[in-house]
């Protein structure tokens, strides 16, 4: 499917992919045959990042669709997915067994910035593709060095260059506080913050991280008031964003918030934090919030909900992590169709590198998927957003690299 692709739903996807046409003998790594592809990941069901699970419950949701209307090309999709708590070790062995004794023919959209890095060098070792992982960190775009792993979002570097220069635009004289986890994904949104800064870096006051088996981070948000700061960089994970958002209102503080995709959940959150308090605060979106009213006529919306009802119905329509997940796997999706009967890993890479200009039905007008032997990120591109109590709103124009 050369050139600009639109894709306006998971039917019209499975439509245009030929999802029910016949498998004919192919050509097989690990992990493929004629009637089953094999796939692995890990996801946080446990421990402090679970509520990023709700994008691999969608994700498995979606290839059950997949499977119900015939499968891709004819193959039945097999997604295992296997709980890490967000424990790298955890991460490695839970990999080591679906890459092993399961043989996996790649890994999907394993969640979270440590636990893929603690996996990426075994998987690149053993040339077994490491696709899409739920985390925007740059060394996912990295295909001289690490030549079996693609990206996914937009990297944190971008995001946080992109925050800096509209904390400049808007509000030039900010104080600035900012807290993020002590782990890699935080020192990438940080290091991307400060390159946006510039000569303005002075500007941040105070900076904390956290451990995310730290039970709270109230103790870091007491110091960015007393260190007067007007702006917060609120960089955490979905538990800790909410416990700073909940915590600023109840010390009487406040301050302007911005808060990074990865946690800009309405429903694990906003709503956790008080949707009252979290008034005001703007983030970067990438994806259709299917709380805003703006796509309630929208077909990828209605398909998407329809899904939702029929395969996903026990998950919160509120939590954008649901779109997450739906939109990962109709990635995979198209690099799986793409490789038809050439079922093995090299091709799989392949096929990672060859979007052009590929709108999915629940990305933001406008972004869309490219990529490259070069370049393996394929969503590269942001809207700001502000909350205006029940729904994010997009405001000014796309913006990325």
């Amino acid at each position: 499917m050369p050139g600009k692709q639109l894709i306006h739903g998971a039917v019209a996807l499975l439509a245009v992919l030929g999802a029910a046409s016949a498998a004919i003998a192919g050509t097989y790594d690990t992990g493929a045959t004629d009637t089953s592809i094999k796939l692995g990941q890990t996801m946080p069901y446990s421990g402090p990042a679970s509520a990023y699970s709700a994008i691999g419950r969608a994700e498995a949701a979606y290839f059950k669709m997949v499977n119900e209307k015939g499968g891709i090309n004819g193959r039945k999709v097999d997604l295992i997915s296997m709980d890490d708590a967000y424990s790298p070790s955890k991460t490695v062995e839970q990999m080591r067994r679906l890459t092993e004794s399961d043989e996996v023919l790649a890994m999907f959209s394993m969640l979270g910035t440590a636990p893929n890095i603690a996996a990426q060098r075994y998987l690149n070792a053993k040339k077994i593709p490491q696709l899409f992982p739920s985390s925007g960190a740059s060394r996912w775009n990295d295909p001289q060095h690490f030549p079996w792993t693609t990206g996914s979002q937009p990297t944190y570097k971008t995001e946080g260059r992109i925050y800096a220069k509209w904390i400049l635009a808007n509000k030039p004289n900010a104080k600035i506080a900012v807290i993020t986890p002590n782990e890699d994904a935080g020192k990438d949104y940080l290091a991307g913050f400060k390159e946006g800064l510039g000569e303005h870096v002075g500007q941040i006051v105070s900076e904390a991280v956290y451990e995310t088996s730290d039970p709270t981070v109230d103790s870091q948000i007491v110091k960015f008031k007393a260190a007067g700061a007007d702006v917060l960089f609120d960089e955490c994970t979905p538990k800790f964003a909410a416990q700073a958002i909940k915590k600023a209102a109840e010390l009487g503080w406040k301050p302007q918030i911005i808060l990074p995709a990865v946690s800009n959940s309405v429903g694990s959150v906003l709503t956790p934090a008080g949707l009252d308090n979290a008034i005001g605060i703007v983030t970067g979106a990438f994806q259709k919030d299917p709380g805003d009213p703006r796509w309630a006529d929208d077909p990828g919306m209605k398909a998407w909900r329809d899904w939702m009802k029929t395969y996903n119905s026990s998950a919160d329509p509120a939590d954008i992590f649901n779109v997450t997940g739906y939109t990962m796997a109709q990635m995979m999706e198209l690099v799986l169709h793409r490789a038809g009967n050439d079922l093995t890993r090299a091709n799989l890479m392949k096929q990672t590198q060859s979007f052009k200009d590929v709108e999915l039905p629940m990305l933001l007008p406008g972004i869309k998927l490219n990529t490259s032997a070069e370049q393996v990120t394929p969503i590269r591109q942001l809207q700001m957003a502000r909350f205006n109590g029940k729904s994010w709103e997009l405001f000014g124009d796309v913006l990325g690299e």
